[in-house]
C-alpha cells in the first residue's frame, strides 16, 4: 500500500467508539426494542462489540453493548460502504508517490476533491510534470501538446491544478501577485488574449479609415493604445444599444464599455489628452465602474449619472440584485453623496437606473451641455 495510506492506519486503528445504551427505564419500558438494536449490532460486519453486564430487579441479567472496536482501516472502510473509493484512492496516491510526491500532502488534505478527480488525476500529473520541465512557457494554454489531452482539459481544472502547482513549482517559477482563476495564465508563464476593445467614430469628419464614415471598430488593447489621439472627446457606454444608437458628436468617439474590463483603456496614454466621459447604469454598480475607471484615467468625468437624472426618471426606476456596498475613493463628491444614498438605501431599497431607460432627448440635452458648457 502506497506510504499516504499505510501512515493513516497505524494512527487512526484500532478505533474505540463509545456507545451510549438505553438507561434502565428505557429497558425496561422498551424491551422488545432493545433487544432488537442489541441484535441488530452484533450483526453488523467489519466492527467488535465489548459487552456490559446490566443487572435488572425486574428484567435479570443483560448483556448491552459498551464499546464498539474497528481494528483497521480496510474494516472501516468495509463498514461505510466505501470499498470502490478507497481502491481509487489507494490508485491516486500510489500513481501520485511514483509520479510527483511533493503533492502527496495535497492528497492528505483533499482526499474527497482527488476522488472527484479519479478519471482526469493521470491528466493532472501530465500537466504538472510538463510545467515542471517547462516552467513559463509563454504559449497559450491551447498550445500545450500533452497526449490524450484535449484543448480544453487545462482550462476546465485551473482551480484544482492552481493548488497542485503551487506546491509543484519552485517559488521563482509563480507570480505570486496574479492570484485567482481568472489569473491562472499569468500566473505560470502562459500567454493571454489580448483585450478588445470596440469604438464608434461619431464625427465623419475624423479620418480615421478611408472611405468610411462613422466606422464602428474594434482593435486589441495594444493596437488601441499605440494609435494616437483621434478624437477630442471620448465616451464610453456599457449598454449595446446606446453604443450603436449613440448620437453624432463632433471630434468624439464612443467606446463600447465592459463592465470592471475596463482597465484595458489604461493603458492607451492619448486617452490622457481627451475628455472622457463614463455612462453607466445609475446604480452602486455603476458607479464601483467608474471608480475603478480612474484608477486609470483619473480626468474622467461621468455623463447622465447624476442626481437630477435619477429623480427625473423615477417611473423607470429597477432593482440592483446584489448591490456593491464598498467605500469607494475616487468620486467627486456629488457622485459619493449619491451612491452613498443608493447603497444604504436612503432613495428606496437597492434602486437602480438602467442607462438604456433614459430617453435620447435626454441623451442629446446631456451631448449640448458638454459641447457647449456655457450655455
Amino acid at each position: 500500500m502506497p506510504a499516504l495510506v499505510g501512515q493513516v492506519e497505524p494512527q487512526l486503528f484500532p478505533k474505540r467508539l463509545t456507545l451510549k445504551g438505553p438507561t434502565s427505564q428505557e429497558m425496561l419500558d422498551r424491551f422488545q426494542d432493545t433487544k432488537a438494536w442489541v441484535r441488530d449490532l452484533q450483526a453488523q460486519p467489519h466492527v467488535h462489540f465489548k459487552m456490559r453486564e446490566i443487572r435488572h430487579r425486574v428484567l435479570g441479567v443483560n448483556s448491552i453493548p459498551e464499546e464498539a472496536w474497528i481494528w483497521s482501516a480496510d474494516d472501516a472502510v468495509a463498514l461505510l460502504g466505501k470499498r470502490q473509493q478507497a481502491r481509487s484512492f489507494v490508485t491516486i496516491v500510489g500513481l501520485t508517490n511514483e509520479r510527483c510526491p511533493v503533492l502527496l500532502p495535497w492528497l492528505s488534505q483533499r482526499p474527497l476533491q482527488a476522488l472527484e478527480l479519479a478519471d482526469a488525476w493521470p491528466s493532472l500529473l501530465s500537466v504538472v510534470e510538463w510545467l515542471h520541465a517547462n516552467p513559463r512557457p509563454g504559449i497559450y494554454l491551447r498550445q500545450v501538446d500533452l497526449p490524450g489531452i484535449h484543448t480544453k482539459f487545462i482550462e476546465n481544472h485551473r482551480g484544482a491544478l492552481s493548488e497542485l502547482l503551487d506546491l509543484a513549482l519552485p517559488p521563482h517559477q509563480v507570480e505570486l501577485m496574479a492570484t485567482g482563476i481568472q489569473q491562472f495564465n499569468p500566473r505560470y508563464g502562459f500567454l493571454e488574449p489580448a483585450e478588445r476593445i470596440r469604438f464608434r467614430v461619431l464625427d465623419p469628419a475624423c479620418p480615421l479609415l478611408p472611405g468610411l464614415t462613422t466606422p464602428d471598430v474594434t482593435l486589441d488593447s495594444g493596437d488601441f493604445s499605440r494609435m494616437g489621439r483621434i478624437a477630442k472627446r471620448v465616451f464610453i457606454t456599457e449598454n449595446l444599444t446606446n453604443f450603436l444608437a449613440f448620437p453624432l458628436v463632433e471630434d468624439s468617439i464612443v467606446i463600447f464599455g465592459a463592465g470592471y474590463g475596463l482597465r484595458a483603456l489604461g493603458s492607451a496614454a492619448w486617452l490622457t489628452e481627451c475628455e472622457v466621459y463614463y455612462w453607466g447604469d445609475l446604480d452602486t454598480h455603476g458607479f464601483a465602474i467608474l471608480d475603478e475607471l480612474r484608477t486609470h484615467l483619473a480626468h474622467v468625468e461621468s455623463f447622465l449619472m447624476d442626481r437630477q437624472t435619477l429623480m427625473a426618471h423615477q417611473e423607470q426606476w429597477g432593482h440592483e440584485d446584489s448591490p456593491a456596498s464598498r467605500d469607494l475613493q475616487r468620486l467627486r463628491p456629488s457622485e459619493l453623496a449619491l451612491y452613498n444614498d443608493l447603497r444604504d438605501n436612503r432613495m428606496g431599497r437597492n434602486i437602480r437606473l438602467e442607462q438604456e431607460r433614459i430617453g435620447f432627448g435626454g441623451v442629446e440635452e446631456a451631448l449640448r451641455r458638454v459641447i457647449l458648457p456655457s450655455s
